[in-house]
């Protein structure tokens, strides 16, 4: 969400196009500063274990009492690496070693129109036993073949899950 007034001298943003530009952007005409609407950025990671994935039941909105991949919003202050290791053991008290990238992609958070970059990661349990903690009702292993149709965030993460399962068969090949 762009702000209504500068964040630099407090005056009322105006949108204009720039020069070069190719949108119109929320501009300050007192000091020039520009409001750019960005993309915020979150982190997450698939827990992988015998070939099956643990992803987690929302116990908030947006997409309660859907099935969604461990992750969230990543703070001012922490790598997508770090941010993912936190949310994982917020979630679901796991200690958790990273094993590599899958991806990153684009999505809009529910219905608030912020727009959202997800980076996620394959990870191993290094310490603990899933419960689910924080915003999350349940946790649970899916097999490849067997993973849920109702999922949250449903633009990018049949995508995720699609390229999870390509990665599944390639460890396995290897």
């Amino acid at each position: 969400m762009v702000p209504r007034f500068c964040v630099q001298c407090g005056q009322m943003l105006h949108e204009r196009l720039l020069p070069g530009d190719h949108r119109a952007r929320r501009v300050c005409p007192a000091c020039g500063y520009v409001a750019y609407e960005n993309a915020k950025p979150c982190a997450g990671v698939l827990p992988t274990q015998d070939g099956q994935v643990l992803l987690a039941r929302r116990a908030v909105e947006p997409y309660f009492g859907r099935w969604d991949i461990i992750g969230g919003f990543m703070e001012h202050d922490e790598t997508p690496e770090e941010a993912a290791l936190r949310e994982a053991n917020e979630e679901t008290g796991l200690t958790l070693a990273l094993d590599g990238l899958l991806g990153v992609y684009h999505d809009v958070y529910g219905s608030s129109g912020y727009s959202t970059l997800n980076v996620y990661y394959i990870a191993r349990i290094v310490a603990g036993a899933p419960r689910p903690y924080d915003d999350v009702s349940e946790l649970a292993w899916f097999p490849q073949d067997k993973l849920p149709t109702e999922m949250a965030f449903p633009h990018h993460i049949h995508q995720v899950l699609a390229d999870w399962s390509r990665w599944i068969r390639r460890s396995a090949n290897h």
